[in-house]
């Protein structure tokens, strides 16, 4: 499974080959750093990784009198790593919502009906996860724990709920892409 990172940057690949520098500047306008924050030093670095990988491959651009750039692309072998980490972020719960965060953003490069199974899974591993909770925090367990651990286990459930919530408004997206083709 690619690195948050790797998982981003590749995203960005996908939708369109860019070099480093026109990278950070997307990431910048997308305020990408309130939710999470990636140094324009780690887009540096993950990209000289993912090229030693054979994840992606830089071209040399020369324009003009400008300094030489190199555009990167995503390779076979990157395309197939990517979707394999989006699925797996997809079908997997994590309190580091980032996770699915960036499965989310670019999922775009898994087939419509595919994302549609996925995202139906996800929401079957969420209410099991919910009613996990649940069990746990029943009446008896609270009145034997500190106040604290029960408030945690209400913040866990409710971010449990806005999981599903948005599992279900990425679904609703797909509905709208299915009706468009």
């Amino acid at each position: 499974m690619l690195s948050k990172p790797a998982a981003l940057l590749m995203g960005i690949i996908y939708q369109k080959p860019l070099n480093a520098y026109e990278m950070t500047k997307l990431l910048a306008y997308m305020n990408i750093k309130w939710w999470f924050n990636i140094a324009d030093s780690t887009v540096y670095t993950t990209l000289k990784n993912l090229e030693k990988r054979g994840l992606i491959e830089g071209t040399i651009e020369r324009i003009g009198n400008m300094p030489d750039r190199t555009i990167y692309s995503l390779t076979e072998k990157g395309r197939d790593e990517l979707k394999e980490t989006i699925k797996e972020s997809i079908l997997q719960f994590n309190y580091d919502t980032n996770i699915f965060t960036i499965a989310a953003f670019v999922m775009d490069i898994l087939d419509t009906e595919e994302k549609k199974e996925l995202l139906e899974k996800r929401l079957g591993i969420l209410q099991s996860y919910l009613a996990g909770i649940r069990e746990q925090g029943n009446e008896t367990w609270k009145q034997e724990v500190p106040d604290f651990h029960a408030a945690n286990l209400e913040r866990m459930i409710d971010i449990v709920y806005a999981e599903l919530s948005g599992t279900k408004r990425l679904l609703s997206v797909i509905g709208e892409e299915r009706a468009n083709e």
